[in-house]
């Protein structure tokens, strides 16, 4: 039974996250696969990846992120989002526009967006304020609002790229998809070379 300080505390996160969350880069990569692929291994990848974020900064708090340097996971994340994007930006399918996506053998969509989301969030400000509430609040109550929110913004990432796939042609998606996550590399590529220097 949830007593009311807890759910008070799970409401005050969800708010919190999902403000934070809206128009950011995990919502957007969500957006970007579901217009190219099935949704349900795109919501399970996020899914996964949030709920390990989530009890990884509240069991260990902020000091997660100092376990791997910060210029050593902004390198694999560059990496990680270059190589996507230049997988989709050179995919020279001819598909209808009308024709349903479907994920096809051996992509692991679903693996691809635990990976990208895992390491792009891995110590992002959405994790941190997910490590600090828990250090100050009921954890279990920190942990249930934030990945709740985290889970229903990437559905709704999910919802726009699938509406988005009805209304532009799939060549434009890809190359779209494919800008937005060499963007992101270079985003990635410049606070790594920032750090190091």
């Amino acid at each position: 039974m949830i007593l009311p300080e807890s759910l008070s505390v799970s409401m005050f996160a969800f708010a919190l996250i999902a403000l934070a969350e809206i128009g950011d880069k995990s919502q957007i990569v969500c957006m970007t696969l579901a217009a190219r692929h099935r949704h349900w291994p795109v919501i399970l990848g996020a899914t996964v990846a949030f709920i390990i974020l989530n009890t990884l900064a509240v069991l260990f708090g902020a000091g997660v992120a100092t376990w791997i340097p910060e210029w050593l996971t902004a390198i694999i994340v560059a990496l990680l989002f270059g190589a996507f994007g230049l997988h989709t930006l050179l995919s020279h399918e001819e598909e209808e526009e009308n024709e349903e996506v479907e994920e096809r053998p051996g992509h692991g969509i679903f693996i691809t967006t635990l990976l990208l989301l895992l390491v792009a969030e891995f110590g992002d400000k959405t994790q941190i304020a997910v490590a600090g509430m828990a250090g100050n609040m009921d954890p279990l109550a920190v942990w249930v609002g934030a990945t709740v929110a985290l889970i229903l913004i990437s559905a709704l990432g999910v919802w726009v790229g699938r509406t988005l796939l009805q209304r532009i042609s799939l060549f434009w998606v890809h190359r779209i998809g494919g800008v937005v996550f060499l963007l992101f590399a270079l985003l990635a590529a410049w606070r790594a070379f920032q750090l190091l220097v």
